[in-house]
């Protein structure tokens, strides 16, 4: 008994290893979203941090306030829907280095 939570603990102390390494590798991620057909894009980190905002100059008038907000919403939660699916890719990744070694 003693052995495999000898065993398991190793395994524990390999997964959080594992687990700084892929929160740093999501910091160096970075992905592009875009709305409006390309009018708005956003680039976002691997931790959610909008790196750059580009906003085509045609929604830059007073009446096109409430349509570039609505854009910039929309590109930005694509990006974090992105982001998302870099982090299960890392996590299965881990999972599956963590079960097979």
């Amino acid at each position: 008994m003693m052995g495999n939570m000898g065993g398991m603990m190793k395994k524990v102390q390999e997964m959080q290893a594992k687990m700084q390494e892929m929160q740093k590798e999501l910091e160096n991620k970075t992905v592009e979203a875009e709305s409006g057909g390309g009018m708005v894009k956003v680039t976002m980190n691997g931790k959610q941090v909008v790196q750059s905002i580009n906003i085509d100059p045609s929604l830059l008038s007073e009446d096109e306030k409430e349509v570039l907000e609505d854009l910039i919403k929309a590109a930005l939660n694509q990006a974090k829907e992105k982001v998302y699916v870099q982090i299960d890719i890392l996590i299965q990744n881990l999972l599956i280095k963590v079960i097979v070694y």
